[in-house]
């Protein structure tokens, strides 16, 4: 029988022996949690002591949101400008806007949840790599974690795929936990795992539970567990179910009851096309997303083979350990070996997941804590493979080492007018990818960017020489990282104004009070809102992430036509207009150039009024 045959997997060894001892305890604490916790506290909470402003796009309207919700007292429907933005599960929303009630309403405050989940979730890295291998490579997971180029990359903006990485991870541990046939505690597992599906249903909506499940299902048809009675018995499905419902029933339910219709029979939308919270919560944004028939498809996607080798990148310095990776045994004979086979079907799943639907970079970031477990258990073992990928990283920070200093030197005698802004080129259509403003960097650029340019060189230094070091490569790597990200903090603190309204903002502080217009969409200057912390009128704007709840029952006349604007404009009353550089010809054919006062430039942005500034 399938049932008797799958307990055979679960013999004893030395990774799967008794619950650690306190003495055992304290040594992981000192040894390895507190290294780890250190390390990503002083690259997230260290970027939170003196970070950028808030960004527009997506950075200040989930700021934003829950700004709205924390004012309004309504904490089930999410709105921009008044309009229902009803896309997003709220739970990320639910925890700054907690934040906003403990430290206030900052920029700042908005990114603790982000930065607390980033180490949460390096910790639980290492606490689960100790439990699952040794101390040696829970260690390095936890570093591999805390330090690679994707974590904290995908954790500059607000966004909550951390918390659902965590959330993820923390539901494998838990799988894998309830089924080890030493756990003590298996019912309690189980319902930790239920719970971590719950709350990643209200974080990420159904991909919470899609990769965890299908992750989990895979592995057991692997180890011939799938129909075994033993299994069903230790992770309680039935109590798990109703805890996910308890969990995450009571906000779907309160959302569909406020946003009606409640049923919407069809697979398309268009313009104008209204069917409540439930059809485009589940149907549009999860159904037809994964098909790429989301409308309005406001997202890029990248290349399939792209999105497989950006990984490399992603997990630098330790995706140079990959190939010692496939040297480890996966064979589900002692708890080591289930632990790889299940961080492979882990990691796996949410890869080919992708594979078939949208791609964007950070939607893999799921499996980061699973490639993390195998790097580190692999380090841990040595070999040769190790050997190479330590002269492999010091050739590649060699070199990179060497591209910094020369365009350091290069740019140190150019002057740095002004903001970035000036030195960049434009192309707006990459900037829906995570590194699509890189391609907006010209050398001139980089005379702004000196400061961040040296430490970089010095922390890429740092690694070259480290890596050639055998007992030193891998503290040496996490130094050099810790650096280097401090370095990108730097540089973003220079692109600020580019990326950010807030300098018109502070503009606008100086001038009287008046009515805010914003050109085109809401994002190109979310930050006006939560740095204003006032409504606009928004010019053109019902299009993109505004269309859908801009044709909702009771929508505030916020949106506004240009024959609107132009008898706004033309009034006695003042008006202020955030508007792009590039749009002033066509602001000229609509007003006149002399009713086009200018307030404030900044970032090929405007600030202008239709009187003239007295002070």
């Amino acid at each position: 029988m399938a049932g008797d045959s799958s307990v055979s997997v679960y013999e004893k060894s030395e990774a799967g022996s008794p619950p650690a001892s306190r003495d055992v305890w304290r040594s992981r604490l000192w040894w390895v949690y507190l290294p780890v916790v250190i390390v990503a506290a002083l690259i997230y909470l260290g970027c939170i002591l003196s970070p950028p402003s808030l960004m527009d796009d997506v950075d200040a309207v989930q700021a934003q949101i829950a700004r709205n919700m924390l004012s309004s007292g309504d904490w089930v429907t999410a709105r921009l400008d008044g309009v229902r933005y009803l896309e997003k599960a709220p739970a990320v929303y639910w925890a700054m806007a907690l934040s906003y009630a403990v430290f206030g309403v900052h920029d700042w405050a908005a990114r603790i949840p982000i930065a607390l989940s980033a180490i949460g979730l390096c910790w639980l890295t290492a606490a689960f790599g100790c439990w699952a291998f040794d101390k040696r490579a829970g260690f390095y997971a936890g570093l591999c974690m805390a330090t690679c180029v994707g974590l904290f990359l995908f954790t500059r903006i607000l966004i909550p795929d951390v918390m659902l990485t965590f959330t993820v991870a923390l539901a494998m541990w838990a799988f894998l936990r309830a089924l080890e046939e030493d756990e003590p505690h298996p019912r309690a597992w189980s319902l930790v795992l239920a719970a971590s599906l719950g709350i990643g249903l209200l974080l990420k909506s159904l991909i919470a539970v899609v990769f965890p499940l299908g992750a989990g299902l895979v592995y057991l048809c692997l180890t011939r567990q799938l129909f075994s009675r033993r299994t069903w018995k230790r992770l309680h499905p039935l109590s798990g179910l109703l805890v996910v419902s308890l969990i995450a029933a009571p906000w779907h339910l309160l959302a569909t009851l406020r946003n009606p219709p409640y049923f919407a029979w069809t697979l398309h939308s268009g313009r104008g096309e209204y069917h409540g919270f439930l059809w485009f919560y589940f149907v549009n944004e999860q159904l037809l997303r994964f098909l790429n028939l989301r409308y309005p498809r406001d997202y890029n996607t990248v290349p399939r083979a792209l999105f497989w080798l950006l990984h490399l990148v992603w997990l630098f310095p330790w995706s140079v350990y990959f190939p010692a990776v496939v040297k480890a045994s996966f064979k589900p004979a002692d708890r080591a070996g289930r632990t790889r086979l299940l961080a492979l079907c882990w990691a796996g799943f949410v890869l080919v997941f992708f594979t078939f639907s949208t791609t964007q970079e950070y939607y893999s970031m799921p499996c980061y804590p699973a490639l993390a477990l195998l790097l580190g258990s692999a380090i841990a073992a040595g070999g040769a493979w190790i050997r190479r990928g330590r002269r492999a990283l010091s050739v590649i920070c060699g070199l990179a080492a060497m591209v910094a200093l020369s365009i350091f030197l290069l740019v140190r005698g150019l002057p740095a007018a002004g903001d970035i802004s000036a030195a960049l080129s434009q192309h707006p259509k990459a900037y829906s990818l995570s590194l699509g403003h890189m391609q907006d960097l010209t050398l001139t650029s980089f005379a702004y960017l000196r400061a961040p340019l040296l430490l970089a060189a010095v922390a890429l230094a740092i690694g070259t020489v480290g890596a050639l070091m055998r007992r030193q490569a891998l503290l040496a790597a996490a130094l050099m990282m810790v650096l280097f990200f401090h370095a990108a903090r730097l540089a973003m603190v220079t692109f600020d104004p580019y990326l950010s309204s807030r300098p018109l903002v502070r503009a606008l502080e100086r001038w009287p009070d008046g009515t805010l217009i914003v050109d085109r969409h809401y994002y190109t200057f979310s930050s006006v809102f939560f740095y204003t912390g006032r409504s606009a009128l928004l010019l053109n704007g019902r299009f993109q992430n505004l269309e859908y709840g801009g044709y909702a029952p009771g929508v505030p006349p916020v949106f506004i036509d240009d024959a609107e604007f132009q008898r706004l404009w033309f009034k006695p009353q003042r008006c202020y207009l955030f508007a792009m550089q590039s749009e002033l010809p066509r602001f000229e054919k609509l007003a006149g150039r002399p009713s086009l006062n200018v307030v404030s430039a900044s970032g090929g942005k405007l600030l202008l009024a239709n009187h003239p500034m007295v002070p």
